[in-house]
């Protein structure tokens, strides 16, 4: 082996070089979870200095982050990626992203990040992570372009993807006067080591070397060591480890990273009594110990978890972590995959909530039995789902960092209530006297704008699927959630055609945009539909679901399981033969009053 660099950079140095990525290297795979925890663990790291009253100049004082290492190999006199082209192709699309919020700034107020994802030479550009297959769909990106993944590789798909999720999760807060600041601490305060290797041979040897055998111990390898050396009995240790083995290889199954997320997520929700106080400056306590160094919090809090001996050690492997990695799969599992049953949990999951795992983790007792888990889960999921769909409909923020100090409250409150005193507790937080907001769904009129469609989209699948299931069809919330349904505006965007109603194009284009205005269709017959009037696609809206359909006359005639549905909720469907501005706030009223049935805290008490 030749000489080999370490060297560590900048975010800012080390994406301004040019990197390639071989054929032979895999796609880019990484899921929305991963999206998700690596654009909180920086914006929580951000935000733990950044203060509204500093100037830009004080960001050169913020801490540093390290995220991690990659490795390279040169050859060609051109730099190819061995490993770490997940990470970096996930923080160009962060870049991208976050210069598209910088849009329309003063000078000023504008981080030069382009440098990062591209140069130009003689009126030619080049990426900086360079993968011939991805430069089409990474140039549209950033056009501001909506890519058309259908057919594409799974990388452009994933690409598109977590690039939605970005805009997703990316927290209000950090995108109006915060966000020089925090585009000045990604460039230079945000660290990753570059290993560089003179040939692919070295490179791959130090890469096997590194995972193999080099790495240093996770912090779920340190916590094995530590609570196995503290179990004296040979057959018990023998026992103890058995069990570890068998249940962190599950979790690391089911996610990459499912075993330290499972122990972090279960030790938080049983006893994390503290969070840090949401000041500069101030401590990290229980909540985020765990989060990153849960292995010496454990150790430092022993006996509040009851390891007094060696029994107790031997008994948190053997019991506990049995315990409650199934209840993390159960979790896992259905809010990846749709089941009826728990409906809610792949609501949450869609919309990026990590923090149901905690929250709803803390309501178990290593006494439960295996039907009241099931219950819990359901119970918990739910008023999850109702707090999510309030705070989406009043256009509040639900990524982490604004709802993460009252989901610890919360998670405090309901730690290990029976399931009646869950149920009692939970009704409780979202009554008007509660502890989470009352917002209802009345009180402001909720509609589509440029950063909420996904919101919205997954926000008319609930209440379309809610409908037919109370009129006695089937559940379709998974496909209508889906991709291959888009929304679709009941007005073509013609301001022209409704000028007899509105003195102004924006006066249209934000009545046009109330979602009582739309509905959800297959993405090909709402392109198809687009420009036609609404007289004109009345017709069609009678060959789909049923919250399009019921603007057709013909939804009111031979359908027994709607007429039922009607009569005994009161909502005021009517047939819509014209769609004019009164029809429209009819329509509005209509989707408020079936979002607060759909979303009821009463349906706690029926499961």
């Amino acid at each position: 082996m030749q000489k080999i660099l370490g060297k560590e950079k900048t975010v800012g140095h080390l994406l301004s070089q040019k990197y390639r990525i071989d054929y032979y290297q895999r796609e880019y795979q990484w899921q929305a979870n991963q999206i998700y925890e690596l654009v909180e663990d920086l914006t929580r790291r951000f935000d733990q200095d950044y203060d509204e009253e500093d100037e830009r100049a004080d960001v050169r004082n913020y801490g540093l982050y390290f995220l991690g290492s990659i490795i390279v190999s040169e050859k060609d006199n051109e730099r190819y990626i061995v490993d770490g082209q997940q990470r970096l192709t996930s923080l160009t699309l962060l870049l991208i992203y976050l210069d598209s919020l910088q849009k329309g700034r003063g000078e000023q107020d504008r981080v030069d990040i382009t440098n990062l994802i591209y140069s130009t030479q003689y009126g030619s550009k080049s990426f900086n992570l360079d993968v011939p297959d991805r430069n089409a769909c990474i140039e549209a990106l950033l056009k501001g372009e909506a890519p058309d993944a259908i057919g594409q590789s799974q990388s452009v798909q994933n690409l598109v993807a977590r690039f939605n999720d970005i805009g997703e999760c990316f927290d209000d807060k950090f995108k109006e006067k915060a966000l020089p600041y925090f585009l000045d601490w990604l460039k230079e305060k945000v660290i990753i080591v570059e290993i560089t290797a003179a040939s692919d041979d070295d490179a791959y040897t130090i890469f096997e070397t590194m995972n193999d055998r080099g790495m240093p111990l996770s912090p779920t390898d340190m916590l094995k060591g530590y609570l196995l050396t503290s179990i004296r009995d040979e057959s018990g240790r023998a026992l103890a480890e058995g069990v570890w083995k068998e249940q962190t290889s599950k979790l690391r199954e089911i996610d990459q990273n499912g075993d330290a997320n499972c122990i972090k997520d279960w030790l938080r929700s049983q006893y994390a009594d503290k969070i840090r106080e949401r000041r500069r400056g101030a401590n990290p306590e229980d909540f985020e110990r765990i989060g990153t160094e849960f292995h010496r919090w454990v150790r430092d809090n022993r006996e509040v978890i009851g390891l007094t001996d060696s029994t107790g050690f031997a008994t948190f492997i053997t019991n506990d972590l049995r315990f409650f990695t199934r209840a993390y799969s159960l979790i896992h599992d259905k809010a990846g995959s749709y089941d009826p049953d728990y409906g809610s949990v792949f609501f949450n999951g869609q919309c990026g909530f990590t923090l149901q795992y905690p929250l709803i983790l803390s309501s178990l007792r290593l006494d439960d039995e295996e039907e009241t888990v099931n219950r819990k889960v359901r119970l918990v999921s739910t008023f999850i789902e109702i707090m999510l769909a309030r705070r989406m409909w009043n256009f509040w923020a639900i990524s982490y960092n604004h709802i993460y100090y009252r989901v610890f409250l919360t998670m405090k409150d309901i730690r290990g209530k029976s399931l009646d005193d869950l149920r009692d507790e939970l009704i409780r937080q979202l009554s008007p006297k509660g502890d989470w907001e009352h917002l209802k769904f009345t009180s402001i009129r909720f509609s589509l704008h440029r950063t909420n469609s996904r919101q919205v989209r997954r926000l008319l699948a609930r209440l379309t699927a809610f409908l037919e299931i109370k009129s006695g069809r089937d559940s379709r919330y998974q496909t209508y959630s889906g991709d291959s349904y888009q929304i679709e505006h009941l007005w073509a965007d013609h301001y022209e055609r409704h000028q007899d109603e509105f003195d102004r194009p924006d006066d249209f284009v934000r009545y046009r945009n109330l979602i009582g205005g739309l509905v959800l269709l297959p993405g090909r017959d709402n392109a198809s539909y687009r420009d036609k009037s609404y007289e004109d696609k009345l017709d069609l809206y009678a060959k789909h679901n049923l919250l399009a359909c019921s603007l057709h006359p013909i939804a009111y005639q031979n359908d027994p399981g709607f007429t039922s549905f009607r009569q005994h909720s009161g909502l005021a469907f009517h047939p819509k033969l014209h769609f004019k501005k009164g029809d429209l706030d009819d329509r509005q009223a209509l989707y408020n009053d079936l979002a607060t049935l759909c979303w009821s805290p009463d349906q706690l008490r029926e499961i």
